[in-house]
């Protein structure tokens, strides 16, 4: 049996994708798992602390699609690239906060740059690939972003625990320079992209979108993915920080292990979209995604983990399968297209944040569940009702869509 080589050119490709999202989230979410450390700091409760998630989502939905605009008219790889450098520059900032104020403006700064990162990333992934090659581009992308989430997270929990918080910000922004230098390196220069007329002519094709059924039901599922993952994954901190579990930073942090389930399974999207069709699958995800939810509600510590681990796996299929469908949908303007989607998504994570944090002063833990499982419902709604069950032809094997 011959052995398949590798394409060197494909691998260094995915490998700077993969960093893009690497880099990206683990710089958004690097605060998530030491919330509860950061609200005794500044003497807050967890409604007040998760301002932090809201800041830097908010500014993401805000600018998303200016970014996706100004790539149209620039160019893919050099915005990356220059937004991957300053993405790092409010994370220094971060670490130096001397109060609670001072945190939530820097991390608004940050979610200015990130779209710059990932939403013309998966512009370029749409330009430059076929549509199964992007799919399967996108679970590589959605891969790098699972890690970086974990990534941040966990070494922010241990490194706040050994060293202080602010040793842990500075960390994570060196992540960034790095990740900025090794994208410059390793991303191919875009050959298919068809520059803009102007930034006038591509905010008219962003207009276009609107009108396009199909991606208002994208980004739809997309606002609904953020918005469970924020909630989940803020809130459960503060019922894992209290008796009986009084898990520590470090513990916190890694529960985030869960994440590197999806991250396996995000490549293999492809294949399962061409093997079940998009819209079947994407449903069939929720449900399973529902149900993960429900699990969370036991009070067994192994338990919470594996609904946890399932809700993680189950929102990184949608997301891989959501962000592909938008640039195989969008004919044209496909960073407006891309900037669209990023901006639903981020905003569903604002309002995840902010519903998050009134489910929980009002009901704790169930009242946030319950937000989740009827957000769930609306989305796989929305999929059945709106996409069409059409699928580019399904590969061979698992492997040979990974």
């Amino acid at each position: 049996m011959t052995a398949v080589v590798p394409n060197p050119h494909v691998f260094a490709r995915h490998l700077a994708i993969g960093l893009a999202g690497y880099c990206t989230f683990v710089n958004m979410y690097s605060p998530q798992a030491i919330l509860p450390l950061l609200a005794q700091e500044f003497g807050v409760g967890p409604a007040e602390i998760a301002t932090i998630m809201t800041a830097s989502t908010l500014a993401v939905a805000l600018i998303a699609p200016f970014a996706g605009t100004v790539a149209d008219v620039l160019g893919r790889k050099r915005v990356i690239v220059v937004a991957m450098v300053m993405l790092a520059i409010p994370t220094v900032m971060v670490a130096l906060s001397p109060n609670l104020s001072s945190m939530i403006f820097w991390r608004f700064v940050q979610g200015l740059a990130a779209p710059g990162v990932f939403a013309v990333m998966i512009a370029y992934i749409g330009d430059e690939l076929a549509p199964h090659e992007a799919t399967v581009a996108a679970g590589v992308y959605t891969s790098g972003a699972s890690l970086g989430g974990f990534s941040g997270r966990f070494v922010s929990g241990i490194l706040a625990d050994l060293f202080g918080w602010r040793y842990a910000f500075i960390t994570v922004a060196m992540f960034s320079f790095a990740g900025a230098v090794a994208i410059w390196m390793l991303l191919p220069r875009e050959r298919k992209f068809l520059k803009s007329e102007g930034l006038l002519a591509s905010a008219r094709q962003m207009l276009q979108h609107f009108r396009n059924p199909l991606l208002l039901a994208t980004y739809a599922v997309g606002f609904g993915v953020m918005f469970n993952f924020i909630l989940t994954f803020t809130f459960i901190n503060f019922r894992l920080a209290a008796p009986p579990y009084n898990l520590s930073a470090t513990m916190l942090g890694g529960i985030f292990v869960v994440y590197l389930v999806g991250a396996a399974l995000a490549p293999l999207t492809g294949w399962a979209v061409g093997r079940f069709g998009r819209r079947h699958f994407v449903i069939g995800t929720i449900f399973l995604w529902i149900a993960g939810m429900l699990l969370t509600l036991g009070d067994p510590l192994w338990l919470i983990l594996l609904g946890l681990t399932v809700g993680a796996a189950c929102g990184l299929l949608c997301q891989a399968v959501s962000t592909s469908y938008v640039t195989i949908t969008a004919r044209a303007g496909r960073s407006s297209a891309v900037g669209l989607y990023v901006t639903s998504f981020y905003l569903g994570g604002s309002f995840g944040a902010a519903a998050g944090g009134l489910a929980w002063v009002l009901a704790g833990w169930i009242a946030c569940v319950a937000m989740n499982v009827i957000m769930l419902a609306i989305m796989a709604t929305i999929v059945a009702i709106n996409w069409p069950n059409v699928s580019p032809p399904a590969p061979a094997s698992p492997i040979e869509a990974a």
